[in-house]
């Protein structure tokens, strides 16, 4: 592809509340370019296919390695990360969009609100404030911590939820990167204890009983984490965390 073009079609929208539009760019090849160094070209020379100069694409990035998860987007039709695609193994034209699930606040950035809300749903965190001193904490079995680090990847991208169609403007659904970081946290020494919260919180409209079990997420995660077995695990626990809240605290399992 030495020497020629690239051309991108790209799903623009001016504003949150504005009607969408496609425009069409085309910019040089350079060898292993990804999607971000294209739209980066874009932004240097604004200006589409037809001449015409014109406002530069919006778009959100930041560790272009695959690590934040910010610069999410639909490429060629697939949510996929835009600092990890290569130009070359993708089919001419390219066509960028914003993800579907979330508002659109300009052009290709999104506003992930609703996954970060859900986040704070089930307390994904583990609740140590660090203004003392409380010694070495405790340590997790081996086996436990490699499929927990295995859960901790999780960059927040959004992909899962774009994927999974049970998360729309119609649903509640809190989706799959919420309900494994449950898993994550309640298998922490300390965040443990406070996993009947994030249980109770499961068992609310929009919680793990919103799973169709349609795998999407799984499929589409660019950390390969194993979203369905998590699931699979909770279904598990908010059963015995409901025994537990008709029973009583003393019940044991």
């Amino acid at each position: 592809m030495a020497n020629q073009k690239i051309k991108l079609i790209i799903t623009r929208q001016d504003s949150p509340d504005s009607s969408s539009y496609e425009e069409t760019f085309e910019v040089n090849y350079r060898e292993n370019m990804n999607i971000i160094s294209a739209l980066m070209e874009i932004q240097r020379n604004p200006y589409n296919a037809n001449g015409d100069k014109v406002a530069p694409v919006a778009w959100e990035s930041n560790c272009l390695e695959e690590v934040c998860g910010a610069c999410s987007m639909i490429i060629n039709g697939k949510p996929r990360q835009s600092c990890s695609t290569l130009v070359d193994k993708l089919e001419q034209p390219i066509r960028l969009a914003p993800m579907a699930t979330f508002p659109v606040m300009r052009d290709l950035a999104v506003d992930r609100s609703r996954m970060f809300e859900s986040l704070k749903k089930v307390k994904a965190w583990i609740p140590i404030d660090g203004t003392h001193d409380l010694g070495p904490g405790p340590r997790m079995p081996e086996k436990k911590r490699q499929w927990a680090y295995e859960l901790s990847k999780c960059m927040t991208c959004g992909v899962c939820l774009e994927a999974c169609p049970n998360v729309n403007s119609d649903s509640e659904f809190i989706g799959p990167a919420a309900l494994s970081q449950v898993r994550l946290f309640n298998s922490h020494p300390t965040g443990e204890m406070n996993k009947g919260e994030r249980l109770d919180a499961l068992m609310e409209e929009g919680g793990l009983a919103g799973c169709g079990n349609s795998q999407n997420c799984v499929q589409v995660c660019p950390k390969g984490i194993p979203l369905t077995t998590s699931i699979a695990a909770l279904n598990r626990d908010t059963n015995i965390q409901s025994f537990k809240n008709f029973f009583g605290s003393d019940y044991a399992y």
